[in-house]
């Protein structure tokens, strides 16, 4: 039997980043992120701390001025952040979102011209697929873009999006052949100015409420020829490819956010006594404990896993199954950081009810990764389809 195989584990470099990013976000991003979640504002401390170390958009690649990280190292970063605070991860994770579209299918000119100033920390990138009747249905939308010349005219409101109104460019899908389906979708680079953009006022949230999510609406918004993403027809495609990559991110937020809840959980119970001793005595506390611990372990490798095949597919390998292992880590991680946050607001009894303590901003956070980037329902039905094909 030989020993000579690779170990499955971050790497050195890995682990480093993920020491510099934890303590980055306990100093700059935790001290904030009560208030940021309480006065629903955007966490522009951790934008500015982030921006600063270059942790804001790791995954573009070097020769767009970017630092290149790897999929496992992005996961990394989102992460630790998410530990600290839910909102303030959506920054890393929303500019994975918005770009990936560009760069599985944009032209050599359109990455030039947008992945470098997100790179730099000038500008987000948001991503704008979902409507008010296209959720899980998203290929229902109606938003409209027709050709006009040299240019493309949009039309049509794009709901829940992320970071809405604090990005400067969005990747949007529209129907540009409405008698095709699916196949009649195209994607497009949509800037903040362009004239007929604007927003519809913030959603009232019940978790990640530092992170603002708005209507994006497009009045006769006029962009030229070149801001298609690939080639007409091909949006719906790229916006699947897309997600088979960034689920895996949600599943990073997912574990951070699982991951601050029992850390702080494990510390609460250390200190709070009863009948006469620290609760984490108690079997019954240490059975919720291991429970908690397992069942996120389980849902980081699993993440760690999908991230790795992200990243070979990223780099034009075929994988066949990426879509499943990127669905079954989102809707994993997702329900384990529900179960783990709702632990943890047991484990502090009355006052994890409270908001003097994290937890139950945990578990309110928590709850959108069960959401967006497609239900857990709909994963669990990809999961099935990638099974029975």
């Amino acid at each position: 039997m030989s020993h000579d195989f690779p170990v499955y584990a971050p790497s050195e470099e890995q682990e480093l980043l993920r020491a510099t990013v934890r303590e980055l976000a306990d100093a700059k991003i935790a001290p904030f992120a009560a208030e940021v979640d309480e006065e629903s504002r955007f966490p522009q401390e951790a934008l500015d701390a982030l921006v600063a170390n270059e942790l804001h958009a790791v995954h573009v690649p070097e020769s767009y001025g970017g630092a290149g990280a790897d999929a496992l190292a992005t996961v990394i970063v989102i992460e630790e952040v998410a530990r600290a605070c839910a909102s303030s991860s959506l920054i890393p994770a929303v500019n994975k979102l918005g770009t990936v579209p560009v760069l599985l299918s944009g032209s050599e000119e359109l990455k030039r011209k947008y992945l470098g100033p997100v790179a730099r920390g000038e500008a987000m990138f948001s991503y704008a697929l979902s409507e008010a009747d296209a959720g899980s249905d998203a290929a229902g939308m109606k938003t409209r873009a027709v050709r006009d010349g040299d240019a493309w005219v949009l039309n049509g409101a794009k709901m829940w999006i992320t970071n809405a109104g604090v990005s400067e460019y969005y990747t949007v899908m529209a129907v540009t052949d409405p008698s095709a389906g699916a196949r009649g979708i195209s994607a497009f680079v949509v800037e903040k100015s362009d004239p007929g953009v604007s927003f519809g006022p913030k959603e009232r949230k019940l978790g990640i409420k530092g992170s603002p999510t708005r209507q994006v609406i497009l009045e006769d918004v006029r962009i030229p020829g070149d801001r298609i993403i690939g080639a007409e027809g091909t949006g719906f495609k790229t916006a699947l490819a897309t997600l088979d990559h960034t689920r895996i991110t949600i599943a990073a937020q997912a574990l951070g956010i699982a991951q601050g809840a029992l850390d702080f959980a494990i510390g609460y119970v250390k200190e709070r006594r009863q009948f006469g001793k620290p609760i984490g005595d108690f079997q019954g506390v240490q059975f919720m404990l291991a429970d908690m611990a397992m069942r996120l372990e389980g849902a980081r490798q699993l993440t760690y896993h999908a991230a790795v095949k992200s990243e070979r597919a990223m780099h034009g390998e075929k994988i066949p199954d990426l879509t499943f292992v990127s669905s079954a880590c989102k809707a994993l991680a997702s329900d384990v950081a529900m179960d783990v946050t709702t632990d943890a607001v047991q484990l502090l009894g009355g006052y994890g009810y409270t908001r003097e303590f994290p937890v139950e901003r945990m578990m309110r956070d928590a709850k959108i990764t069960q959401i967006y980037e497609g239900t857990n329902q709909i994963q669990r039905m990809v999961i099935a389809r990638q099974l029975l094909k």
